[in-house]
């Protein structure tokens, strides 16, 4: 079974934010094509996550690190109209705002606050966003901070090194507090079928109290 893409290996050796830009500004015309055709489905399970969590009329959704829009359009087809995307690199959200699936798209470095106010979102997704050499595990606060009270946090995690990364002591130090809590840790799963047999991602669900 062969490797998903030379660009996937790219992108997580990247370091820094600039480095990260220029990878997925290369990769973003074949992006789509060349996952799909690897059986990407990483996207359409975190959809699946966030429906489960947040009904289609129960407010705006943050897609964080929205990539060329895979789960913005996805959610968009069960029903969601009020998605705002961010994300790092110019040319992915050039493909996102395509699918017209987004009220709002705009550039952000997930390394840095989002300019976004507190308590403004029934949810945020980030999905593909936290691998090695991505968006740091302080975005969660960041996360944290502009979802509203009884809002989710879904987002996935490669369980080979996510511990490494700092997310594992991030993600109890949220949940230790008293406004967060973790309500779902998906089992570990394969979002490559076609390919990268030993890549897996596992997602998890915070509620903010």
């Amino acid at each position: 079974m062969a490797k998903a893409t030379d660009a996937l290996d790219h992108v997580y050796t990247a370091k820094g934010a600039q480095a990260i830009r220029e990878s997925y500004e290369s990769w973003a015309s074949g992006y789509d094509e060349e996952n799909i055709a690897n059986g990407f489905r990483l996207p359409a399970i975190g959809a699946a996550f966030a429906a489960r969590y947040v009904s289609n009329d129960g407010g705006p959704i943050l897609d964080a690190g929205c990539g060329t829009g895979l789960v913005g359009e996805a959610l968009a087809i069960l029903g969601y109209t009020n998605i705002v995307g961010i994300d790092i690199s110019p040319a992915m959200i050039k493909h996102a705002e395509n699918l017209q699936a987004y009220d709002r798209l705009y550039e952000h470095d997930l390394g840095r606050p989002i300019p976004e106010s507190d308590n403004s979102f029934a949810a945020v997704t980030c999905f593909g966003s936290l691998g090695p050499g991505h968006a740091p595990p302080e975005c969660l606060n960041e996360f944290i901070r502009v979802t509203r009270p009884g809002g989710f946090v879904i987002f996935n995690v490669r369980p080979d090194t996510y511990e490494e990364q700092g997310l594992k002591k991030k993600i109890e130090e949220l949940v230790s507090g008293p406004t967060v809590r973790q309500v779902e840790r998906s089992s570990d799963f394969r979002p490559f079928l076609l390919a990268e047999p030993k890549l897996g991602a596992k997602i998890f669900v915070l509620e903010k109290t």
